[in-house]
């Protein structure tokens, strides 16, 4: 991973009036090199200071999210994976806000590309799902920019208190209802009572 990340200094380096550009694409292929999203906003934040870090974060990212949308409908076997695994973490009913999927973007051990499918399955339409990834992705970048080189230095207590005031914000921003489909209600009804009679 020092490697890549060393790779791409050297990109922005060389890259002149380009390097923007070169550090926007290099937040589009990270994923491929397994890179963490917030080690390359880290990055950002060295090589262009907070402003242009964070905005060519934002931008980076954003079409990280949009090649995601593209891609996903395509492998029906990673969006079942997805699938499971959103239930898993977060319910079978249970649809995150955009203000939950904002603030989960700054836990790094939460999967990015599963925050982008509770997005994917909340939005609908291609158009709120852009928007919506595009806010999401403003607190991420913006955080690690700016705070990204100093967290090395947290003391465990303060990282402690950090997560659980994220997860707190994440209560809070939660939805306050959970709408069941009329034929998935019934469905679990049904396989409960099968249950009950195989007993």
């Amino acid at each position: 991973m020092e490697d890549q990340l060393s790779m791409l200094f050297v990109m922005v380096e060389i890259g002149g009036v380009l390097a923007p550009i070169a550090f926007i694409l290099f937040h589009t292929l990270r994923q491929v090199l397994f890179i963490p999203p917030m080690l390359v906003c880290i990055a950002g934040g060295v090589l262009f200071g907070v402003t242009f870090g964070t905005i060519y974060s934002v931008i980076g990212l954003t079409i990280n999210c949009l090649f995601f949308y593209i891609v996903i409908h395509r492998m029906p076997k990673t969006h079942q994976k997805l699938s499971v695994l959103k239930k898993r973490w977060f319910g079978e009913y249970r649809n995150l806000t955009t203000g939950q999927v904002a603030v989960l973007r700054l836990i790094p051990f939460i999967h990015y590309h599963l925050l982008n499918f509770c997005l994917l399955e909340r939005t609908k339409t291609f158009k709120n799902y852009l928007k919506s990834s595009f806010a999401t992705n403003i607190p991420l970048a913006f955080f690690y920019t700016i705070f990204g080189q100093f967290i090395s230095q947290f003391s465990p207590t303060m990282i402690i208190v950090i997560l659980f005031a994220l997860a707190v914000l994440v209560y809070i921003l939660r939805e306050k209802m959970t709408i069941i489909k009329w034929h998935e209600f019934f469905k679990e009804n049904k396989q409960e009572k099968k249950a009950k009679h195989s007993v």
